[in-house]
Order: structure tokens, then sequence, then C-alpha cells
């Protein structure tokens, strides 16, 4: 059986797209200054595209802004709202990376653009690669978790209430964390493929 590839080598070369039912696209704010709330984004597509080189690599995604779940429908009515996400008039939330580092044998820095209620901002993520593993249908996926923050204020989410006591209702800063498996596609497999069959001196060349 084929063993999990985990450590320093990445994903081979071609693009891996999300699996919605095993991807988690987060986010966390505080409430009242010490509670943290959090939600996820339950529609969105997304895909990691493998270059020669980790700098050659870049990612995309795309959410459904009015998928935002906390658990608490007349809370996620007020985050659709233009208090917050205006997905009346902002249906899209999206991220595509303009930069790939490596930081470790396992671990990138990615910096790319976020688009929220038609503004974009840079936004860098921290990526830790968990490895590679076939699944039971023959293909192999690849795991990865990221985290980064934004300041709503921003994308225009001002929207807030003064405590009393001191500080405001909700976080400015939200903590984004995504839990990610990404599906490799056929080429990237045709080509592994394609590879394989050369000659040995032709492969060396």
């Amino acid at each position: 059986m084929e063993e999990r590839s985990t450590g320093g080598d990445m994903p081979r070369k071609g693009t891996w797209t999300l699996d919605p039912n095993h991807t988690v696209v987060g986010a966390v704010a505080r409430h009242l200054v010490v509670t943290k709330v959090r939600g996820t984004f339950n529609v969105f597509a997304g895909a990691i595209h493998v270059g020669d080189s980790v700098e050659d690599s870049w990612a995309e995604l795309e959410v459904d802004a009015a998928s935002i779940d906390t658990g608490v429908p007349d809370r996620d009515n007020h985050l659709r709202s233009a208090d917050f996400l205006d997905v009346e008039h902002h249906p899209k939330i999206t991220y595509r990376s303009t930069r790939v580092e490596q930081t470790g044998p396992s671990t990138l820095r990615v910096i790319g653009d976020l688009m929220i209620r038609g503004v974009t901002r840079p936004v860098a993520l921290d990526v830790t690669y968990e490895g590679t593993f076939p699944d039971p249908w023959g293909g192999r996926r690849a795991a990865f978790s990221a985290s980064g923050e934004l300041e709503r204020e921003a994308w225009e989410m001002t929207w807030n209430v003064a405590l009393e006591a001191g500080g405001v209702l909700v976080s400015k800063t939200i903590q984004l964390e995504i839990e990610a498996q990404a599906v490799e596609q056929e080429e990237a497999i045709e080509r592994a493929a394609a590879e394989e069959a050369k000659p040995k001196d032709e492969a060396a060349r």
C-alpha cells in the first residue's frame, strides 16, 4: 500500500483542487473583548497550482459570502448585511496569491490579494504542508493548514459598539483559519506517468 508522504517534499507539479467536504474556510473574531466567535463559509471553490518551484506556484479561492455560518442565524444575517460583508452587492470573496516563499522544509509564506466588499488588500498566510496521501478511490490528496489575520476596517467593515468598560463589541482584527484537503487533477497524474515512462537516460537530461 502507498504510504503517506510528509516533510520537505511538496506535492508534484500540477493542479490540486480543494475538496469542499474535507476543507474548512473559517474566521475568528473576539466578542466583548475576550470571547472567541468562530464562523465558517460553507460554499467555496479553490485550487493550488504547483509549479516547477515553490516560487512558481500559486493558489486561488472563491467564497460565497452569504454562506457564512456561525451557528446563530441572527448573527449570520447581521454579518451578511451592509454593516459587514454586504452580500447583496458583493456576493463573492476572492483570494489569489501573488507570491509564495518557502520558510522551512514544510512551511510557506503566501502573500495574496484578498477581495471583500469589492475592496482588495494584500493578506499574508502562514501555511504548513501536512503531506500527501492516497485516497480509497485511486487518487491522491494533499493537506495544508493556513492562518493569517486582517484588520476588517481596511475592507470598510467599520460597524461596532463601544463598551462602557472599555473596548468594543467586535474585535477589529479577524483571524483566518483554513484546513485544506486538495485532490490531484488528471493533468498532474498524466504528467507523472509520462515522466516515469521516459527512458532513464532521457529523464536524466
